[in-house]
């Protein structure tokens, strides 16, 4: 079983990391961001719920005491996390959006610390300023902050509906199918995201096209757009959900955190984007406090008052 998950964790975190590269192709296109993130969406939210209402419809059933849970999973955990990440990566390279987002641990930390109110080693406080100090080198923080501020801003937001999505993946029970969790916030976070992409208005011309951002390869935008439905949503999700049911959250952190590299390697491969020394060293201390900081959350132990409610959390994109 472990090592079921481990390997599910692992392909799931490489299948994520085309999500960023090929969202590149359709906004090269003539796509708006929360357009890239609608189709997105749309496209894998029906695929799956077509197949789920014939191979497994009881997966589509929701309970109805666990309505707002699929709606808050839908609208925090999947529209969130995307459109704030495909925003932030029009104005930061995808590495540095993708740093950004594994922040959640340190997010988590706080969650656990002051709302659940679990008493934590002092290694998952190191880890949180090791993360931080890391992100600010990554950024380049004397600097002046050579980055853009509203890309990491934007990042940084995607970072807490990350640790969001794990932490609702980590709690829910056995009368919640994972796959109907999947499919349903999927088309959820479609139906939410329809005022802001306006789907009459996006360009559907652009699918026929054949792009190249600067610097990267030349790829046909409807084989973006299909690649990063089928894999980097579609198998992505469902493997990450499955994984963290198999792991402790800690150790599904961990391996999740390789969407970072896996990202940054797609990324240069594709779309000619590189990193610098400050930033790959920077972004080695943040994916090392934030390994530290998830792996102490999840062996701490609970106050009396909030025993209950401690479970093993995580966090990722």
């Amino acid at each position: 079983m472990r090592y079921a998950g481990l390997g599910l964790a692992f392909v799931s975190s490489w299948c994520f990391a085309f999500s960023g590269p090929m969202a590149k192709y359709l906004i090269t296109a003539g796509l708006a961001p929360i357009e890239a993130v609608w189709t997105r969406m749309a496209g894998a939210g029906l695929l799956l719920v077509a197949v789920l209402a014939v191979v497994k419809p009881r997966a589509l059933r929701i309970p109805r005491s666990r309505l707002p849970f699929f709606g808050l999973y839908a609208v925090m955990a999947v529209a969130g996390v995307q459109s704030l990440y495909f925003v932030a990566i029009t104005r930061l390279p995808v590495g540095i959006a993708l740093l950004l987002e594994f922040m959640a641990p340190v997010m988590v930390v706080a969650w656990v610390r002051f709302v659940r109110k679990v008493r934590l080693a002092r290694a998952a406080y190191i880890g949180a300023v090791v993360a931080v100090v890391g992100l600010g080198i990554v950024v380049e923080a004397w600097q002046g902050m050579r980055l853009d501020g509203l890309g990491l801003l934007l990042g940084l937001l995607a970072g807490a509906c990350c640790a969001g999505y794990f932490l609702m993946n980590d709690s829910f029970g056995d009368d919640v199918d994972p796959l109907g969790l999947i499919a349903w916030g999927m088309a959820g976070a479609a139906v939410v995201l329809i005022p802001f992409a306006r789907p009459w208005d996006i360009p559907w011309d652009a699918f026929t096209a054949t792009v190249a951002p600067e610097g990267g390869r030349t790829l046909p935008v409807l084989g973006a757009y299909l690649w990063m439905v089928l894999i980097a949503t579609v198998i992505a999700y469902i493997l990450g959900v499955n994984a963290v049911r198999r792991l402790s959250a800690a150790v599904g952190a961990t391996v999740a955190s390789l969407e970072v590299i896996g990202g940054a390697v797609v990324a240069w491969a594709l779309v000619g984007e590189t990193l610098g020394v400050f930033q790959i060293v920077g972004g080695l201390l943040v994916l090392s406090g934030a390994l530290l900081a998830q792996t102490a959350t999840a062996s701490a132990s609970p106050s009396p008052a909030a025993e209950r409610d401690a479970e093993p959390v995580a966090a990722r994109n």
